[in-house]
């Protein structure tokens, strides 16, 4: 009651962050409600789909754990301890957010799936998708709705996780075993070729390589940036850099590693190397990949701007200018642009490598 409550409060830009989190869990649920259609058709192939359907999953719950990570109600005040809501129950409220959002996704998933099978009042488009979603076999609702539950409780843990108090790590530390997970992944999909389980497999480990080296990365990129004789402007911006790499690096990898399977898929679709994952549908779980990708780092850039507001009033407090700020943001953004851009296309370059040998 009390994160509903808190919810029906909030600013309406806060408001608009949870129903773009509810239009991706549709959009990740109808995925999944596809790919169970798909094995009541083909149960021996099911597997690969489903496999290939919770990538879409995965960045709806960064993305909803990343506007978690932004709502104000979710950030520990005075006075609220004495109230009961200390930093645990603001988690927990934070958590219950999460899944009221993805449940509401969840249920339009499940409301379109069905009127598109013509199973609540006629056949929209003609019928054209009844015979996508096999509308002839008769859909087990069981089924449907633990699949369903799958997003809400996914991100519910998800967010809980992310915002219990934790000592950070060091983001020089993580970047080995990134590397080495990349390699890793690198040498699966070698391995494996063009069949499905060990494709995935292979990017799936690469991804995870990436996220676990983007803090590294954007640490590094602070660090070259106020090399060799630094002023106020590179200075401010590459302290501030390494500062925030711990929150930015992760999304920053992911969106790294959608670039990479980006740039990767067409040339391996026009070599044949390339199968389609999900049918009719790759094309939308891509794009859906894609968006909350980009989407999470905006979150987390939104986030960093938020905890920077007491930096921002000191400065302007010991009269800095307002060009100095925007500078050393715009200076950030080219630098991560910088390293980020070529990361991706060399990661790019190895797939298609270890793919088409």
């Amino acid at each position: 009651m009390l994160a509903l409550r808190l919810a029906r409060g909030s600013r309406p830009l806060v408001q608009v962050r949870r129903l773009l989190v509810a239009a991706a869990s549709a959009g990740s649920g109808f995925l999944l409600l596809y790919v169970l259609a798909q094995a009541l058709a083909r149960p021996g192939g099911s597997f690969p789909l489903l496999a290939w359907a919770l990538v879409p999953l995965a960045a709806t719950v960064q993305f909803a754990v990343a506007v978690a990570r932004t709502d104000p109600a979710t950030r520990p005040r005075e006075g609220l301890d004495a109230a009961g809501l200390g930093p645990v129950r603001l988690t927990l409220v934070a958590a219950l957010s999460s899944g009221l959002a993805c449940a509401l996704g969840s249920a339009v998933a499940l409301a379109a799936f069905l009127h598109l099978r013509g199973d609540l009042a006629g056949l929209p488009f003609d019928g054209a998708g009844a015979a996508l979603l096999h509308a002839e076999l008769p859909l087990p609702l069981a089924a449907a709705l633990t699949l369903l539950a799958l997003l809400p409780l996914t991100a519910s843990a998800a967010t809980a996780l992310a915002l219990r108090p934790r000592p950070a790590a060091a983001p020089q530390t993580r970047l080995p075993w990134g590397i080495a997970l990349a390699a890793c992944g690198f040498a699966v999909e070698a391995y494996a070729g063009r069949r499905g389980p060990g494709l995935l497999a292979g990017w799936a480990l690469t991804a995870v390589g990436l996220v676990l080296a983007g803090p590294g990365v954007a640490y590094a990129c602070g660090f070259l940036v106020q090399a060799v004789r630094p002023g106020a402007l590179r200075l401010l911006a590459g302290r501030t850099l390494q500062e925030e790499a711990p929150r930015l690096g992760p999304p920053l990898g992911v969106l790294c590693a959608v670039g990479a399977g980006a740039l990767t898929a067409p040339a391996l679709r026009e070599g044949g190397a390339l199968r389609v994952p999900l049918g009719e549908l790759t094309g939308p779980a891509a794009a859906l990949v894609a968006l909350c990708a980009a989407a999470t780092l905006l979150m987390s850039a939104l986030e960093v701007r938020q905890a920077r507001a007491t930096a921002r009033e000191t400065l302007a407090g010991l009269g800095a200018p307002a060009s100095l700020v925007r500078g050393a943001a715009a200076l950030r953004a080219t630098a991560l642009a910088a390293v980020c851009v070529p990361l991706a296309w060399g990661v790019a370059e190895l797939t298609s490598l270890a793919l088409t040998r």
